[in-house]
């Protein structure tokens, strides 16, 4: 068992009133762990379905992406600008401290400060304690995404993260794949505490007995998580019942599960857009757009969702999914080789060039084989790839350093809404505000940034709507990006595990609700 600074002290206090006396613990595989116990290190889905575990939001999204309170009991609008926020009395932290709006605005000045998180809280200027249980979130203009973006605000035990560590660091300080206080011990509201960790090999959740969602049906009181990076040793762990709920499954074993008389098959519709960017600063031919539309019309997205995805993904040609109110539905995908070659050749490159390419190989449903097929459709075009593919753990701080010509990434709109995936995947980069923290194609078009800063403070739909669609169309006949696929998702949980009642379109499965027989 390996046990981390003040993480011990909390969990021994913990695992003491845990009510877990001969109770089977729920056995989980993941193609990964998460990388780090700071909610606020990275924006990835890694991340955000730890902090569901360990923490809790002020509110969250309901199976049918409705509002739900959690932390904040209710709330309502002051002015315009100004929405009042009123939270649960007496909540406490696992270090036993007791949560107030406090914790709330240090959370916050913390998120501003947080080089992954701080874009999607630019329109936000503060928090304004009232009293213990009552804050204002204060914005510059009026903002038709506030309680979108609460979902977001994980509070934090303010006292437990305040102060110096024994070699004079602070508990506070927020380090990117760095060793830092808060990525190796953590004190939050949630429904579980961590209780042992070992990076890549095993996490072990127990439930938390203070905690304070009495009514939540949950009756799991120990989660052990496993990273399984390999598809068929996750899925035959599941189906010889060594594991209990595996994720994700990948396409060419949804069948198998499906029909296999001790496992259920959960599947969901998604809506996260799996992408290749080009950067622009590295390859100067990536500033061409006709380069950029050539790789586009070169890449065969509907036979990568056919062939490699086994039909379980939907043909992107945008990064906003039907139901999104920038979708358009008259931009469509391209696959075209002798198009390809003709803007080629048009733009000066017909005899090619040589790029690298990252991708990970453990973060989205099938990455690597993706990226050896768009490596090898290419080809085609006389581009010739020298492709790597790592786990996420070390392909994070590379993509973060832009360490290829040619990067993957996928993105879930961190708010459920069209501008989201411009602002980190595609706005010119700015590190002071955050935006663009994610175009590693360093993509940049003022106009639709200004489009995206409108849309953000425009309340009335129709007006909205058409400038996220307008934003879409730019960035389609610009080929700002390779848009790919929306990922669909899959779960494997064997009979009596209710995990169809947990998981969400977001990926971020609500363990402390789960219900096993």
């Amino acid at each position: 068992m390996k046990f981390f600074g003040h993480l011990t002290s909390v969990c021994a206090i913990s695992l003491s009133l845990v009510a877990a006396a001969g109770a089977e613990p729920l056995r989980v595989a993941y193609d990964a762990d998460p990388v780090s116990l700071d909610p606020h290190e990275q924006l990835s889905g890694g991340t955000l379905q730890l902090s569901h575990m360990v923490f809790d939001p002020l509110v969250r999204w309901t199976q049918d992406l409705q509002f739900e309170a959690r932390l904040a009991e209710s709330w309502e609008q002051i002015d315009p600008t100004t929405t009042r926020f009123h939270l649960r009395d007496g909540v406490k932290f696992h270090s036993g401290n007791v949560m107030t709006a406090k914790d709330v605005d240090w959370t916050f000045d913390r998120l501003k400060e947080s080089p992954d998180f701080k874009g999607i809280f630019n329109l936000f200027t503060d928090v304004k304690v009232i009293d213990d249980t009552t804050f204002d979130l204060i914005t510059s203009e009026p903002y038709p995404l506030v309680l979108h973006t609460a979902t977001y605000i994980f509070p934090m035990d303010s006292a437990f993260y305040t102060g110096q560590t024994a070699d004079g660091k602070d508990k506070a300080e927020l380090v990117k794949h760095g060793d830092s206080f808060a990525s190796r011990n953590v004190s939050g509201t949630g429904p579980f505490i961590v209780s042992e960790r070992e990076q890549g090999v095993k996490m072990v959740f127990d439930r938390f007995a203070d905690y304070w969602d009495t009514a939540s049906p949950g009756n799991v009181d120990q989660i052990i998580l496993t990273p399984i990076k390999e598809d068929p040793t996750r899925v035959a762990a599941l189906l010889s019942g060594d594991v209990d709920f595996i994720a994700p499954v990948p396409p060419t074993d949804l069948q198998r599960i499906a029909d296999d008389a001790g496992t259920e098959l959960i599947t969901m519709s998604g809506t996260r857009i799996i992408t290749f960017q080009m950067n622009q600063d590295r390859v100067e031919a990536f500033k061409d757009a006709r380069v950029r539309q050539a790789i586009d019309y070169a890449v065969n997205n509907a036979g990568i969702v056919d062939r490699i995805m086994r039909g379980f993904g939907t043909v992107g040609a945008q990064a906003s999914p039907a139901g999104y109110l920038g979708h358009n539905a008259d931009l469509t995908p391209r696959f075209d080789v002798e198009k390809a070659k003709a803007l080629m050749a048009e733009a000066g490159y017909a005899d090619g060039f040589s790029i690298t390419m990252m991708a990970p190989n453990n973060r989205y449903v099938n990455d690597d084989k993706i990226a050896q097929a768009v490596a090898s459709m290419l080809s085609k075009i006389n581009i010739t790839v020298d492709l790597q593919t790592m786990p996420k753990a070390q392909y994070w701080p590379k993509f973060d350093e832009r360490a290829a010509d040619m990067m993957m990434i996928g993105w879930h709109s961190d708010t459920e809404d069209s501008a989201n995936f411009h602002q980190f995947l595609s706005h010119c980069p700015n590190a002071d505000t955050g935006d663009g923290q994610y175009n590693s194609g360093n993509y940049c078009n003022p106009e639709a940034d200004k489009l995206m800063a409108m849309a953000n403070a425009e309340t009335d739909v129709a007006k909205r709507t058409e400038m996220l669609q307008k934003i879409e169309t730019i960035l389609y006949d610009e080929a700002a990006f390779i848009p790919l696929h929306w990922q669909d998702l899959a779960w494997g949980a064997r009979k009596g595990v209710h995990g169809e009642r947990i998981v969400n379109a977001l990926n971020f499965p609500y363990f402390g609700d789960l219900v096993v027989d």
